[in-house]
């Protein structure tokens, strides 16, 4: 909040003299009010994405089970590691899944050799020597060859190209047999061969499959319970970015309303010509804007009924604080008025600029008419 207080300190600094001088610097600092201003949009922005993400959550949790007591909840909440902590603890999780799976891929190696020790798998040992047994057609047959060489070469690559689990071994083994079935005669001795050497292979997967389910199963609720443990952790980091950006939103709100009060106590008396001209630009407001109006009016006034059916306003009854305020807002609200008047826009534009240079020079010339010798 270093900006904010940096511009309250200069505004103590302001000293009246020249009235045109002077409205140039509440020019000034009326741009500053309109940076704090987008300041407070951006920050109201970010409250409605957290209150968007905890709406999205809370739809969530009317999915999930019911019978949870909202105190063990709120006992959880208070516990919630960071999202810093949960990522470590995912990478050391996915470490040690990592593990698991590789002494399941060492102890199903033993069914590898066990099958590639048979006297009758030596057809299916490498590739498929495609040209030299003549086989033209084999690639039309066949779409992903496969061999026990090759099935090797992958369980023991270190590049990341491996096997990532053992069901994807099992795939290529029942391929090796199965496109040695598809492609030869069920009489011939290939085809005899393979369908042997498929059944044996079943038959010693189905005793290791348990080991392998139960692997799958640890998994996947480890990743469960991870998904929640990391969805509490961004509930926890969301709840302590809409804390700071609700306090930080209110001192915004605050220095704003300083500034805005010290900026026009600052600054000289509105005289009387400039009372009269701002009633009557009162009266070419908009209904939606001469509400407006109404309400900045109401805003230091409580006693003044904006919303009733008439409304009697005494311009020289205001202070000084409550006519600066109406002087900008009207200005503001005529120009976005002439801008959608059309054709006619850009004439209404240089005469609002003309008008309000001819306020100022008016102004300074009252001032120096007015102004006493020293």
């Amino acid at each position: 909040m270093d900006t904010f207080g940096a511009s309250i300190s200069e505004a103590k600094n302001i000293t009246t003299g020249n009235p045109y001088d002077c409205l140039i610097e509440m020019e000034g600092f009326k741009c500053r009010v309109d940076d704090m201003i987008s300041k407070v949009d951006e920050l109201e922005q970010k409250v409605n994405d957290i209150e968007n993400f905890f709406s999205s959550t809370n739809k969530r949790q009317n999915n999930m089970d019911k019978g949870n007591s909202s105190t063990k909840d709120k006992d959880k909440e208070k516990h919630v590691p960071s999202i810093k902590k949960q990522n470590k603890v995912a990478t050391r999780r996915e470490a040690a899944a990592a593990k698991r799976m590789q002494d399941l891929m060492r102890q199903f190696g033993t069914i590898l050799r066990q099958i590639t020790q048979h006297k009758w798998v030596w057809p299916f040992m490498q590739p498929v020597d495609v040209e030299g047994l003549g086989l033209h057609d084999y690639y039309e047959v066949i779409d992903k060859p496969m061999d026990f060489s090759t099935i090797k070469n992958q369980t023991e690559a270190k590049d990341g190209t491996g096997y990532k689990n053992v069901r994807e071994i099992c795939v290529d083994v029942r391929l090796v047999f199965t496109n040695a079935m598809k492609y030869n005669d069920e009489k011939s001795d290939v085809h005899v061969m393979a369908k042997t050497l498929l059944e044996k292979f079943e038959e010693k997967w189905l005793q290791f499959l348990p080991k392998v389910t139960e692997e799958e199963t640890r998994r996947e609720q480890e990743e469960a319970e991870a998904q929640l443990s990391m969805q509490l952790a961004q509930e926890a980091a969301h709840a302590r970015m809409a804390r700071d950006l609700s306090n930080e939103l209110y001192d915004v709100d605050v220095h704003l309303e300083e500034l805005r009060e010290m900026a026009v106590k600052k600054f000289r008396k509105m005289t009387t010509d400039e009372k009269r001209k701002l009633g009557a630009a009162l009266a070419r407001l908009s209904p939606e804007d001469l509400s407006k109006a109404l309400e900045i009016v109401a805003q230091n006034n409580p006693s003044f009924q904006a919303t009733a059916e008439e409304v009697d306003l005494d311009i020289d009854a205001q202070s000084q604080s409550t006519l600066w305020k109406l002087k900008y807002f009207i200005e503001e609200a005529l120009e976005k008025q002439s801008k959608n008047s059309g054709s006619t826009s850009g004439n209404e534009n240089h005469n609002n600029k003309n008008r309000r240079k001819q306020e100022s020079c008016d102004a300074v010339a009252k001032a120096s008419k007015n102004k006493k010798p020293t």
